[in-house]
């Protein structure tokens, strides 16, 4: 295995663990936090506190770094325009977190704690991608 590898093994299980560390493979979880009118849960707003605090210290070492430790070089994405595939992506994303309680990394986590639920989540949701790549090809 290489250190590419297995540096994003370490990473996910890490991303993984903190998720289920902060409740947020529980969709009742998440959608208490979305219930801004109901029984209030603060605690995604935490979870992404300290997510903030994280990237904003990497995003501070990276410019002084010459190339990541497993890579030629960085992987930052250059392009700051908004358009239909943007809005209309980050409009399901909203959704579906909001109907389902779950995203893309709790999703995958949860596979891990309540497997039948997650599964059907995860299933509806590389679906979904496998539907978008097939649409993109034949246009």
């Amino acid at each position: 295995m290489s250190a590419r590898a297995i540096t994003a093994l370490i990473g996910g299980t890490v991303f993984g663990a903190g998720l289920a560390l902060g409740g947020m493979t529980d969709p009742a979880r998440v959608r208490g936090f979305l219930d801004l009118f109901g029984d209030w849960d603060p605690t995604l707003a935490f979870v992404m506190g300290g997510a903030l605090i994280v990237m904003a210290i990497a995003w501070r070492i990276v410019p002084g770094m010459a190339r990541p430790l497993f890579e030629d070089g960085f992987h930052v994405p250059t392009r700051s325009d908004l358009d239909v595939k943007l809005i209309g992506g980050a409009a399901l994303f909203g959704i579906g977190w909001g109907v389902a309680g779950l995203c893309p990394g709790p999703g995958f986590a949860a596979l891990a704690i309540a497997p039948a639920d997650a599964a059907i989540f995860v299933a509806a949701m590389m679906a979904g991608m496998l539907l978008v790549r097939f649409t993109e090809r034949k246009s």
